[in-house]
């Protein structure tokens, strides 16, 4: 059944694409289209088309979708890209303001050109800043919570706005954020040291990564998150899961908090497998994972 939602949504000056493939934007390269997809023209167009769209209308913002699962039957309502509109970063003052669309990657290295310490952590987490503030992301000791200050957001109602780190309630892989509210950008410490210290860490980083993830595998990251004071890894494992399949999907033989899509699998194969290895998890280790990975859409098509 084809979408009508495009004649239901404010007129723009950006890009709508309704049914729009988005399954190759994500690293796992799997599930269904996105209702309606809309990118932008500026920060105006972006304002005007939150402030007057109805409020039953559902939204979600798009990234590097390197810790998403877009399940099979795609995603309801606009799906929003902001590529072109956040994906710079300037100095000002004591910070520096980073684009959501921004990758991980690129603000590491940009940082270590400056030599500024303090980001190297994110040379080893995929996607974007805008994801890895919404999930306060963090990788070998280091968290986004850190060396952030403040966000600046945008809503239909207030416009842009800014937020505090302290209101967020950065915790472990979770922040209070308000529904139907984009980050714009994120504005982050900055922190002097040695140049090569830094290089040091980027390149152990990079080597640990290497040698303990499977990297060149179509996944998306970390699958479950750490219970506290356990590793969901040492879990999956005492629960004999490393190396196990549903369908395409299989959980990683190097890290086993890693699902893999190895053979062609759908969405649903993934997300038995998650469930089927959280069932074992509870059942020999008395220990209830909760899903990193954001699961987002319907299992079946329903527009």
């Amino acid at each position: 059944m084809k979408s009508d939602l495009i004649n239901k949504v404010p007129k723009t000056k950006g890009i709508m694409i309704p049914n729009a493939n988005i399954a190759d934007s994500s690293w796992f390269k799997v599930g269904g289209k996105a209702e309606l997809l809309f990118e932008p023209e500026d920060v105006d167009d972006l304002h005007h088309f939150l402030k007057n769209l109805d409020e039953d209308i559902d939204i979600f913002i798009i990234g590097g979708a390197s810790n998403i699962l877009i399940r099979d039957g795609g995603i309801p309502g606009v799906t929003i890209k902001l590529n072109r509109l956040c994906n710079q970063i300037t100095k000002k003052n004591d910070s520096i303001i980073v684009g959501s669309s921004v990758k991980n990657m690129y603000l590491a290295n940009y940082a270590k050109k400056n030599q500024l310490s303090g980001y190297e952590f994110l040379s080893g987490i995929p996607g974007s800043i805008g994801g890895a503030i919404r999930m306060n992301s963090g990788a070998y000791g280091r968290c986004i919570s850190d060396i952030l200050d403040k966000i600046e957001v945008m809503d239909g109602v207030k416009g842009i706005y800014e937020i505090n780190k302290e209101k967020l309630k950065m915790k472990y892989r979770k922040i209070f954020f308000p529904k139907k509210t984009i980050i714009l950008n994120g504005v982050f410490k900055q922190l002097i040291k040695s140049k090569n210290d830094i290089e040091n860490t980027i390149q152990l980083i990079k080597s640990k990564r290497n040698n303990s993830q499977p990297v060149k595998a179509l996944t998306g990251g970390s699958t479950f998150k750490n219970p506290s004071g356990m590793k969901a890894w040492k879990l999956i494992e005492a629960a004999g899961c490393r190396g196990m399949s549903i369908g395409g999907a299989k959980i990683s033989e190097i890290h086993t908090n890693f699902i893999i899509n190895y053979n062609n699998a759908t969405a649903g194969d993934i997300e038995k497998l998650g469930e089927e290895v959280r069932n074992k998890v509870f059942n020999e280790c008395g220990v209830d994972l909760e899903w990193e990975i954001v699961r987002i859409g319907k299992t079946t098509k329903e527009f």
